[in-house]
């Protein structure tokens, strides 16, 4: 007896993943007790086999010679992207193979569409790589963490914007400067923009809210704010308060409401999360028994993320070979048990707040803007403003107590109207992980 698979997309990953196919052949073996045999591979683009010493008939560029074949029991796809990926999916599920994908931005979207179709027609999938790259943190949240309520979940889950932060701090370059250093290095892609502006890391939060707090949630109702207006001027300040900045994912689940939101955060340097830098990636995870528990690894690149797409290979084979399916359900809670619950609108939370505002430096202004804080019951934590330029423009950093977004937003509206403030305020949260 062997196990055949089908790999839709043969781009990095899938290049990767047939790599520790072939190479690892008889560990993979030795593992699960039976070959697992990679009989067909569909790209629309077969010069991306060369290298790779795979025989022509194992190569085409019909996606159904996958999907029609009975003898292949589970498909890959890693083609990335919503369409056609989505369809393939679907396909294959009706087709009655099991799928594993690392598609987040597919499962961000379509997510409960293909949870659906599994459950219709008693197929497993597997998404473990869809969320940093070789971390287990999927199979964390669903097995090994099972006997908790995760109340609170942290992450660095995008290897690009850590690494431009990293080397903004470090070498206290601008952040287009990094940008393209990390394009010419190949950490960050042509079109940057889904991991600068934090969609990517929206996308991977919405994968594991639905799983760590069983309730369905919508990619729109992620709150996203990108790294692109972050200075090195602010990472400065930041090492000075006893910060770090971070493009931090967080959710929490309190009495049933839940927050999930990207954006630019200063976590204290003591902080373990805070000293994962550089392309690497670290989830926090916080249950009521557990407590704290880290996870950190590489987020991304060929052989993290295809070592764990041939772990979902692994763990759904196990099943095929006992004769059983859907051991554990896609979102790790039972359909019936899973509740319907409030996402938090990003202006009702609470938090403390980095600001750095760029004002003439004229006597009063000081004044002026810590008063309009005050009108709006926000109140000051600490006050920076370094050196005197009479009648330039200055940055003035204040630290807020906690305070209500809905506040800050309406302070800020009013402070960057006043005639002596040059530029939009920057606003930077501050997280407490508790």
């Amino acid at each position: 007896m062997d196990i055949k698979i089908g790999l839709i997309g043969l781009g990095t990953i899938g290049s990767g993943v047939a790599k520790i196919l072939k190479e690892n052949h008889e560990i993979l073996t030795a593992h699960l007790g039976v070959p697992l045999v990679l009989k067909k591979i569909a790209d629309i683009n077969l010069e991306k086999a060369k290298g790779l010493n795979l025989p022509h008939e194992m190569l085409t560029t019909r996606v159904e010679d996958i999907l029609d074949d009975p003898e292949i029991e589970i498909v890959i796809e890693l083609i990335g992207g919503c369409e056609p990926a989505r369809s393939f999916l679907l396909q294959a599920i009706k087709q009655g193979k099991h799928v594993v994908t690392a598609n987040k931005a597919l499962l961000a979207q379509y997510g409960e569409e293909i949870f659906q179709s599994t459950a219709a027609h008693q197929v497993d999938i597997g998404f473990e790589a869809s969320v940093g790259g070789g971390i287990p943190i999927v199979r964390a949240i669903k097995e090994g963490l099972a006997g908790n309520q995760i109340k609170s979940l942290y992450g660095i889950i995008n290897g690009t914007a850590n690494y431009i932060l990293t080397e903004m701090e470090k070498e206290e370059s601008p952040f287009e400067e990094v940008l393209q250093e990390a394009q010419e290095k190949g950490f960050a892609e042509a079109d940057p923009t889904y991991d600068i502006k934090g969609i990517d890391t929206a996308h991977k939060l919405t994968i594991l809210v639905s799983l760590a707090f069983g309730t369905k949630i919508s990619l729109d109702q992620v709150y996203a704010e990108g790294i692109d207006r972050i200075t090195p001027l602010d990472l400065q300040f930041a090492r000075e308060l006893g910060y770090k900045i971070k493009l931090l994912a967080l959710a929490k689940d309190t009495n049933g409401e839940i927050e999930a939101r990207v954006h630019p955060t200063m976590i204290a340097q003591d902080y373990l999360l805070a000293t994962v830098d550089g392309v690497y990636n670290a989830i926090y995870v916080i249950g009521d028994r557990v407590g704290s528990t880290m996870f950190y690894g590489m987020g991304a690149g060929e052989e993290p993320t295809a070592s764990a797409v041939v772990s979902d290979v692994i763990d759904i084979a196990r099943n095929i070979q006992k004769n059983i399916t859907r051991r554990i359900t896609p979102t790790s809670f039972c359909e019936e048990y899973r509740k319907e619950k409030k996402i938090k609108d990003i202006n009702q939370i609470i938090a403390s707040y980095y600001l750095r505002f760029s004002a003439l430096d004229n006597p009063g202004v000081l004044s002026r803007i810590s008063g309009i804080l005050g009108e709006h019951n926000i109140s000051l934590a600490s006050v920076i403003q370094k050196g005197r330029q009479i009648g330039e423009s200055v940055p003035i950093v204040m630290m807020t107590h906690e305070a209500l977004e809905q506040d800050i937003n309406n302070a800020l509206n009013k402070i960057n109207n006043l005639p002596f403030v040059t530029e939009k305020t920057l606003l930077i949260r501050v997280a407490e992980l508790d």
